[in-house]
């Protein structure tokens, strides 16, 4: 017995299988938890090693060069850069996407390990980080108070941090802004030296008196008691107290004598601000595999019962960002395609068959097809996702297909007197091979995409399997259900006239019939005349292949679309200190403030602006500032993102002149980094930030780049010392000396800590500020070596005002510098093309070597996969054919249905003003196994014709007469359940547009051409057969 036997005859199985089904997929979906986008991992690790005071050169040469030297050792590493900035060396270590992140991580943290102690005395404990998306900030929060700074930062560190570190799946919490607490110890430089004494004498004094020892226990016969020495300062007294020598002329050396002892706050290097009010910048990360959702609405409830704890202190969380509002608005926008996608679907399908029961039989593929793909969904550990509930929404055309090609087959042949039951076992039996050829060809083109090992892999997997899932209970239902139910409750529904809800299915039915009479005696005439037929299917390619010429299609990664979010990092002169940079960046924030568009600005004042490593390495830049600008809903406004950023920002460039703005908006992935990133390496130092220069100003011509800058900058003020070595060691001092004596001196020392409570404050020991503002105060600074003897700094060195590097980079252990660039108004692979015609043009040094990185790498890379993924889903659709229909050539007849279809893909996107993306891409893959179903049609009935004893003319004429009807029902019907993706707005909208564009483009004219092209096609390769097999065929026509 067949499936479809078994269904029609022992219906109660059938049943069970079903109910067992969507009762699972019920319970599957409950489950499934909600994030923005499927879980991806970016092969990356990032070190990042603080060396506080330390210039980038000298972090460069003592600490970046080694921990490269180690790194590039490790296996499967494809790419190094490092990045050393003042205070912090940044190296990045690319790997092979097969690689074991977990594992790297593990091995590079022993590597380094090996080597701290060749590092320079000062340097703190390198960090390794694996680079993941799905780890990055989901949250944002500015907290605010009524109480004392100190107070408040202790409330946030002490009490709040530790509350909400407890939600499950956050990963951290980083704080930016407000003030905390400090002992500050200044010591001041001549009454050192009036006592004779040195700054690393009170600073090994302080350190030593301010211990505590766990030194035994005493015992008798009863009990025992630990011995502890408490010795930590419990106050400011006890410091300003503490003996630090014993004076010659009598008495002692307090610490209150030579320093001034103040229970302050530590030196502010960041200031973050929500809507004009200070506060407290809290910004959650969450683990890998946790749901940001989940996260967001704990963190909520926990935030709200925060405040009311706290409420006589005015404590209120101020939400600027919210990962989860952009997934559920995504999320709801799909489920509104979806929807949108079935009711569409389900007039066509009404239309079309006339009767509301027969339209339920088909319809009923849907939900039960989608609701069984719940339970691979919760088995393979997937969520629901964008990607996901966008194949969902892509697929509710094809989840009806099979049934549709069974089901109007089934009213063919009760049409011709047979039963129900009869009629439902021949027509699924007679078009039961085209149905599984159809789904075949559906699933193997998904395959490679899902077997894809990249970034573009991880992201598009589970669309994929998706949609392989789905499409195959579809097959499911159509061998089973459809019959079965089309057995049971099936009508034949005569129309009439009188009935007015009768009339416009009347006119629909004519007209059907009228464009199939038209069609078969337009094929006859193509039939005929297939030399002039292929003519002028060849001009519809030229005249695409003109329009693709005009440039008109651009190329990006994935289309920003209007996110209502946007950028401005502020640059000040390099002499501008923290408080000036607060005073202008509140004045821009104001401005920003009174635009009636603006929803909310948040400001980070001094943090990193430069891009997520730089933000995650805590790099601080004092004449630097970041403001997110969140603009009202788009239905609220009359201008889009990017065009108010534009309109903005020149308004703020007359207004503010001193300031440097770059803007960027910030797409559905809300990354930092500029889409054009070049970046140039060569040993000639010169050569290269002299081509880099050049580039940047050819970039800064070209129109759509905006924003163009190199990253390593000269103009950084700094005081070189220059040490005589030979003179130093004879004045009985060596480098290790010198370098923590001066680190001391002009950062600080923060080893000892003053308790209070339960709580340890950092107590910071260096010079007063006073001794540390010039030159001369360095030139000056005093030391003391084993001899006793008061040494000046000018007695062993030189020092020299000069300007350094903001940065120093390498890429591959070479030296290099990136020249970057922001994107408007056209995308970024355009203006990639035209900067390599420019590049060309430039004849620039042969030293120097020149390569794309960023988003532009990115997109070549991915690229180039799915180009693959296309070439190996042609070969399987072609195998898969070549086993069901047992033959080599046929495959190649259906195959004439894809390139009309990409006519129309390329004409939709182009008309549309769309762009070449990696989703556009994957519609294209798409359309090779949908517009693959229309040829298969097609030839399948033509050979079930000529099996009967019909000439090869007559079977194509009839077959494209029998075989329109239920083409067009398809057809339609999938455009039509596209048609609310390809015109929705919302989150994640400019993804999906392109991709359902692309779609209904090469289904529309795979309809219009495919009908004619593919029997043309088959006639001309029988020809051609029977030719090479010197056969004579007499022609009859």
């Amino acid at each position: 017995m067949t499936l479809t036997e078994i269904s029609i005859k022992r219906p109660s199985l059938i049943i069970v299988i079903f109910a067992v089904l969507i009762l699972g997929g019920m319970f599957s979906y409950k489950q499934l938890s909600y994030e923005l986008m499927p879980p991806f991992t970016v092969p990356t690790l990032v070190i990042s090693t603080p060396y506080p005071g330390a210039s980038p050169a000298d972090v460069n040469q003592t600490v970046t060069k080694k921990i490269e030297d180690v790194i590039t050792g490790l296996s499967q590493i494809t790419t190094t850069s490092a990045q050393s900035y003042e205070g912090v060396s940044v190296v990045i270590a690319e790997f092979e996407n097969s690689a074991d992140m977990s594992e790297k991580q593990q091995e590079a943290q022993r590597k380094i390990s090996n080597i701290l102690s060749t590092l320079p005395e000062g340097v703190k404990a390198p960090v390794v980080t694996k680079i993941s998306p799905s780890e990055e900030a989901i949250m944002r929060i500015t907290v605010v108070a009524k109480m004392g700074d100190r107070e408040f930062y202790d409330l946030i560190d002490k009490q709040v941090m530790p509350q909400l570190k407890q939600i499950d799946g956050i990963g951290d919490i980083s704080v930016t802004g407000g003030l905390q607490r400090e002992i500050k110890v200044n010591v001041d430089k001549a009454k050192l030296a009036s006592y004779g004494i040195s700054l690393a004498q009170v600073t090994q004094v302080v350190n030593n008196a301010n211990l505590d020892f766990p030194t035994g226990k005493v015992k008798n016969a009863n009990d025992q008691i630990t011995v502890r020495l408490a010795g930590k300062f419990n106050s400011v007294e006890q410091i300003k107290e503490l003996v630090i020598a014993n004076n010659p002329k009598g008495g002692n050396v307090n610490l209150g004598n030579l320093a001034e002892i103040e229970d302050g706050v530590k030196e502010q290097k960041t200031i973050n601000r929500f809507n004009g009010v200070d506060g407290i910048g809290l910004t959650i990360t969450k683990q890998s595999d946790a749901n940001a959702v989940n996260i967001s609405k704990e963190a909520k409830e926990k935030f709200a019962n925060l405040e009311k704890i706290y409420a006589a202190n005015g404590l209120k969380f101020n939400i600027a960002q919210d990962s989860s509002d952009m997934t559920l608005d995504a999320v709801d926008a799909v489920t509104h395609d979806l929807i949108m996608a079935i009711l569409l679907v389900a007039l066509v399908i009404l239309v079309f068959l006339h009767s509301l029961r027969d339209s339920l039989i088909v319809l009923v593929a849907i939900p039960t097809s989608i609701i069984s793909t719940f339970i691979a969904m919760y088995f393979f550990g997937y969520s629901l996702n964008l990607m996901t509930l966008l194949a969902m929404s892509l697929v509710i055309g094809i989840l009806v297909d099979d049934s549709i090609v069974v089901l109007e087959n089934i009213h063919r042949h009760f049409a011709m007197g047979k039963s129900k039951r009869q009629a439902a076992l021949d027509g699924r039996n007679e078009i039961g091979f085209s149905a599984l050829a159809i789904t075949m060809v559906d699933v193997v083109v998904f395959l490679p995409i899902a077997l894809v090992d990249s970034v573009i892999g991880d992201i598009l997997r589970q669309f994929s399997v998706t949609i392989v899932v789905s499409t195959l209970m579809s097959l499911f239902v159509s061998f089973t259900l459809t019959p079965f139910l089309y057995s049971r409750f099936g009508k034949k529904v005569k129309l009439d006239r009188s009935n007015w809800l009768h009339v416009p299915l009347f006119w629909f039915d004519t007209a059907v019939e009228n464009v199939i009479n038209w069609y078969v005696k337009k094929l006859s005439w193509v039939l005929q005349h297939k030399r002039i037929s292929a003519v002028a299917v060849s001009l519809l390619f030229v005249i695409t292949g003109y329009v693709m010429s005009l440039g008109i299609l651009g190329q990006e990664m994935v289309a920003n679309g209007d996110g209502g979010r946007f950028s401005l990092k502020l640059e000040y002169d390099k002499g501008m200190t923290l408080t000036q940079n607060n005073i202008r960046t509140r004045e821009i924030e104001s401005y920003l403030r009174a635009q009636p568009e603006v929803l909310s600005v948040l400001a980070n004042v001094g943090g990193s602006s430069d891009n997520f490593i730089t933000e995650m390495a805590g790099i601080s830049n004092e004449n630097k500032a970041a403001l997110t600008v969140k603009l009202i809903d788009p239905k609220l406004r009359s201008i889009n993102t990017e065009d108010f950023m534009l309109v903005t920002r020149r308004k703020l460039e007359k207004q503010f002149s001193a300031v440097k703005i770059n803007s960027s908006v910030i797409g559905i992935l809300a990354g930092q980094v500029e889409p054009i990133m070049l970046i140039l390496s060569s040993e000639d130092h010169e050569a290269m930030m002299h081509t880099a220069e050049h580039l940047k100003l050819i970039i800064d011509r070209l129109p759509g780049a905006i924003d163009a800058s190199i990253t390593v900058q000269e103009g950084n003020p700094e005081l070189n010392i220059q040490i005589d070595r030979e003179k130093m060691a004879n004045l009985g001092l060596n480098m290790g000396q010198v370098g923590m004596a001066l680190q001391n001196a002009f950062t600080g020392n923060t080893n000892a800590k003053y308790r209070d409570g339960l709580n340890e404050y950092d107590i910071n020991i260096r010079l007063d500020a006073f001794d540390r503002k010039s030159l001369t105060d360095v030139s000056g600074f005093i030391f003391q070596n084993n001899r006793n003897q008061k040494i000046t700094l000018s007695q062993f060195a030189t020092v020299t005002q000069s300007s350094g590097p903001s940065m120093v980079e390498r890429n591959n252990r070479r030296s290099s510098v990136t020249v970057k660039s922001n994107v408007l108004g056209v995308t970024s692979g355009k203006l990639a093309k035209v900067i390599d015609a420019e590049i060309a043009k430039a004849n620039f040094p042969a030293n120097v070597a020149i390569k794309w990185s960023g988003n532009v790498k990115q997109q070549g890379e991915s690229f180039t996969s799915l180009g693959l993924a296309l070439l190996a889903a042609i070969i399987l659709v072609y195998l898969v054919m070549v086993a069901l229909y047992n033959s080599f050539v046929q495959p190649f007849i259906v195959f004439f249905s894809v390139p009309v279809a990409l006519i129309g893909a390329f004409l939709a996107l182009n008309i549309s003003m769309g762009s070449l993306s990696i989703f556009t891409m994957l519609g294209l893959i798409m359309l090779l196994g949908l517009v693959s179903k229309n040829g298969i049609l097609i030839v399948d009935f033509t050979n079930g014709l000529k099996a009967k004893g019909m000439d090869t003319y007559s079977a194509l004429l009839e077959a494209g007469k029998e075989r329109l009807r239920p083409i067009l029902m398809t057809t339609i019907a999938m455009v039509f359940g596209m048609i609310p993706i390809a015109i929705a707005t919302g989150a994640g909208a400019e993804w999906k547009n392109g991709l359902a564009l692309a779609l209904i483009g090469g289904l529309t004219s795979s309809l219009l051409l495919t009908v004619f092209v593919v029997p043309m096609a088959y006639l001309s390769m029988e020809k051609i057969q029977l030719k090479f097999s010197k056969k004579k065929v007499e022609e009859k026509y």
